[in-house]
């Protein structure tokens, strides 16, 4: 392994390299912070860098692997979102209010990924409160798409997918509950995984003065170059946090087979709220042929799917509950206590909806959104933006649709890309998987790849 490869390697292949003793993590961090001082000007991903102490931990790594001693991602450099905490390093969430503002201790997860030997460069770029499809802020910029500098990378998790891209990262740890991980995966060309509500303890992923109970429908998880990757990860990151451990264990289920042909998959191309660029149907339909080709099963219809009209409903219910300010009047999102309660039990009804139609698929196949990577616009919190689809103007946020599918039911959901436009750029589908079958979405996409 030579610092040529680093920024195409994925993480797997440089851990290889690091426990074979072919390449040592100090001379991967020189190679990450070399690309990163070289390449991030324009497009502005890492924009809290801790590189000093990045190599004081590559130089312990190697101290370590030259000792024996080995650990899922010993010696890997890799950064981290803005919205995680790192001790000693700001937290802001992209707010100006929070400038300045910086914890005492890691995440949970963070916490985590350094136990497994995780070398943390710094933090990637994004959104105020991680509010858009966007990663553009007051205190730090916007950043750029790879592929295209005067579009978006994506949002909330958009820096980190343009790390990725950009090749200034083998791995990230992102957050969703909007498409936050899944639609910069997809505008970005990467792999992102939205773990099932829980899975990954989120604690020490809030804004500052906030860090207590788990919020509704929100997730943290990881961003990778491969879907083997995303697992990798995923082992180190899941599992109850501290205080619950001492009762309850993990124990995923297996995916359903080791080949494509051992898979049922739905494929979803429209939806009645939010049309669907035809690149991306076309893609959809390609993408089809190819996993049919490969031996799996492949339906277009199913009468178990849900009502996606009132599953969305509940969905923009609990997500402006999850979302609001605390000081918002009437408790959470405006509502009433009742109307919160109401919201959950709806939410309840749906998740056995979906379980119901995961008996007869294992996997269901839908855009991660609408779009692909847009042109830079402003005006995030405008609720008559819009985004052009086919030609014509749609309206923006009636794209939450998409990542709505797996959020509100609290379900996996496994980006990848399956092709690009005529002009380039990425297209990404999300692929969803039944509740706690997370090892199945993922592994799907690496035998889909």
């Amino acid at each position: 392994m030579t610092r040529l490869d680093f920024p195409t390697a994925t993480a797997g292949e440089l851990i290889a390299a690091l426990s074979g003793g072919t390449v040592s993590s100090v001379e991967l961090t020189k190679a990450a912070i070399a690309r990163i001082e070289a390449l991030d000007g324009p497009i502005n991903a890492v924009v809290v860098r801790d590189f000093d102490r990045a190599m004081e931990a590559a130089k312990a790594a190697d101290a370590a692997l030259a000792m024996g001693e080995r650990r899922p991602l010993l010696g890997l450099p890799m950064t981290v979102k803005e919205a995680h905490n790192v001790a000693g390093l700001p937290t802001t969430w992209g707010v100006e209010a929070f400038k300045g503002w910086t914890p005492a201790a890691d995440s949970v997860g963070v916490t985590r990924l350094k136990a497994a030997g995780a070398v943390i460069l710094g933090k990637t770029n994004v959104p105020p409160h991680l509010g858009d499809w966007q990663s553009a802020n007051p205190i730090y910029g916007r950043t750029n798409n790879p592929y295209d500098l005067a579009r978006t990378p994506g949002g909330s998790s958009g820096g980190g997918a343009a790390a990725l891209a950009a090749g200034m990262t083998p791995l990230e740890f992102g957050s969703d509950i909007g498409g936050s991980i899944r639609i910069p995966s997809a505008f970005c060309g990467v792999f992102g995984h939205k773990p099932s509500w829980r899975l990954i303890p989120s604690r020490g992923h809030a804004p500052p003065t906030l860090d207590g109970a788990e919020i509704p429908l929100g997730v943290v998880g990881p961003m990778a170059r491969s879907a083997a990757d995303l697992q990798l990860a995923l082992d180190v990151l899941a599992g109850p946090p501290p205080e619950e451990a001492v009762g309850y264990r993990l124990a995923l289920p297996a995916p359903p087979g080791e080949a494509l042909s051992d898979f049922r998959v739905l494929l979803l191309t429209d939806h009645p709220l939010a049309p669907v660029d035809a690149e991306i149907v076309a893609a959809l339909e390609a993408f089809a042929h190819h996993l049919e080709a490969g031996g799996a099963k492949v339906i277009r219809s199913s009468d178990r799917l849900p009502d996606l009209l009132t599953m969305h409903e509940v969905y923009m219910t609990l997500l402006l509950a999850a979302i609001a300010p605390p000081e918002t009047a009437q408790g959470p999102g405006g509502l009433t206590a009742s109307a919160f309660q109401q919201a959950l039990h709806r939410q309840a009804h749906f998740q056995r909806d979906w379980a119901r139609l995961f008996e007869t698929v294992d996997v269901v196949v839908a855009p991660c959104v609408g779009v692909n990577a847009f042109l830079h616009t402003t005006g995030a919190y405008d609720p008559n933006r819009t985004l052009t689809i086919n030609g014509r103007e749609e309206p923006y946020f009636n794209q939450l649709v998409w990542p709505g599918l797996a959020t509100l039911p609290n379900l996996p959901a496994t980006a990848m890309p399956i092709g690009k436009t005529a002009s380039g750029l990425p297209i990404g589908v999300q692929v969803i998987g039944g509740y706690l079958r997370d090892r199945s979405t993922i592994a799907f996409a690496g035998l889909a790849a």
